[in-house]
């Protein structure tokens, strides 16, 4: 186990009716005037947004309004958000929304205090050093932004999507009420629990040496959204198998899962290419979702490193799947015709686990080739060139990986 720091300063207000309690929440840590950060309209649709407006007005709290924060943030929102939390002085900003809302948000609370353009922070140009707070009332359970340090915004006139990480990031109150949940379009709470998924995966196949605590409450937590996913998909109004996803998605993304498994100098707890090369495909088309993306990428990523390090892909094949090598001793291999060498029995046990895995992403509507997400092999090009301003000519910690190698995972995946 290597060593870590472990911070997660965020307060869970977390339950039914949850919403109606922000205001409440909020005075009782002081704050008094927010800007309130929103999407594309569902919030307004949904009644949350009112819902929340009516908690603040009942708490006494002031409150102005930036609505319709894109999926994939863009630069652009962000700059009006800092214009308007200066011009209001307000003292916190409050996504109401998934992670493109909270990403938005935390980019304006880095940038508020800021004097240059916030854009530096993502071009690696500066480093943030102070901010206002932000607090967050979750309507999809998928980035966990609610919980993290991370924050990804887009930039249309670069054609860069890129991602700025820092503990000023950390929200330091989440709203988190599983009812909201329920009128979640199928392919949207799928996308979630992907990405979900992914976060926990990004930091188990870190390359770091197995860690048994760390890796049973990573294991465990991806067997409970796994076991809750198809109840939602069958009920959507399913509160506890709401929750349990809610939660997971929250506890996903805030570290937890990756203590001890950061290698040493890498400056992150886990690999984050998958991420890296996903946020490419959103770049180029920012209607590509986040997750589905992941969907196509991970398992075409796994498939090119498992040999790397093949005891960690035998661990999570067996904790989550049940999936173990073949056994001359033990196993019937009638139906087997060629000889099974251990290296073999390797070989099939990870392949299968591999194969599981995507087989349960597309069993939720997620897409299992980049064609489906309209991306052809003449893009990869384009895919490249964000990727080296992004990541570098050389990313990754459990196999290092070039942009030829990525070019290799994206053409798999095709």
């Amino acid at each position: 186990m290597y060593d870590f720091n472990f911070w997660s300063p965020t307060r869970f207000v977390f339950g039914r009716g949850a919403t109606d309690r922000t205001g409440e929440e909020l005075a009782r840590l002081g704050y008094k005037n927010v800007l309130i950060v929103y999407g594309g309209g569902s919030v307004v649709r949904t009644g949350t947004l009112d819902r929340v407006k009516a908690s603040l007005d009942a708490a006494g709290i002031t409150h102005i309004e930036l609505g319709g924060v894109r999926p994939n943030p863009e630069i652009a929102s962000v700059r009006a958000g800092i214009e308007l939390a200066r011009e209001h002085k307000v003292d916190l900003v409050l996504p109401v929304g998934g992670g493109s809302a909270m990403d938005a948000a935390k980019a304006i609370a880095l940038g508020t205090p800021y004097e240059d353009d916030v854009w530096d922070f993502f071009a690696k140009r500066a480093v943030p050093a102070e901010h206002i707070p932000v607090g967050c009332v979750v309507t999809i359970p998928a980035s966990g932004s609610e919980a993290s340090n991370s924050c990804v915004i887009s930039n249309d006139e670069l054609h860069l999507k890129s991602g700025c990480n820092t503990d000023l990031n950390r929200p330091v109150i989440a709203i988190l009420d599983p009812e909201l949940t329920f009128t979640l379009p199928p392919y949207q709470t799928a996308a979630g629990i992907t990405d979900m998924i992914a976060h926990i995966m990004e930091r188990f196949f870190s390359g770091a040496p197995a860690v048994p605590v760390t890796d049973n409450i990573a294991c465990g937590m991806i067997r409970a959204v796994i076991d809750a996913a198809p109840r939602v998909m069958e009920d959507p109004e399913d509160y506890d198998a709401r929750a349990n996803i809610m939660w997971v998605g929250t506890l996903a993304h805030n570290g937890l899962a990756g203590n001890g498994l950061m290698i040493p100098g890498s400056g992150r707890d886990g690999d984050w290419s998958c991420h890296g090369l996903e946020h490419e495909l959103s770049a180029f088309d920012t209607t590509i979702t986040h997750g589905a993306g992941l969907a196509v990428i991970f398992p075409a990523w796994m498939r090119y490193v498992w040999r790397e390090h093949a005891e960690r892909f035998l661990e999570f094949g067996s904790q989550v799947f049940g999936i173990e090598p073949i056994d001359p001793e033990v196993d019937d291999l009638s139906d087997i015709d060629v000889e099974i060498t251990p290296e073999l029995a390797v070989e099939y046990a990870v392949e299968a686990t591999i194969d599981e895995l995507q087989e349960f992403f597309v069993s939720l509507g997620m897409p299992r080739t980049l064609g489906e997400l309209g991306i052809k092999k003449e893009d990869i090009d384009a895919l490249l060139v964000g990727l080296k301003i992004n990541k570098g000519e050389q990313f990754g910690t459990f196999r290092p990986l070039t942009l030829d190698d990525a070019r290799a995972i994206y053409e798999s995946a095709l």
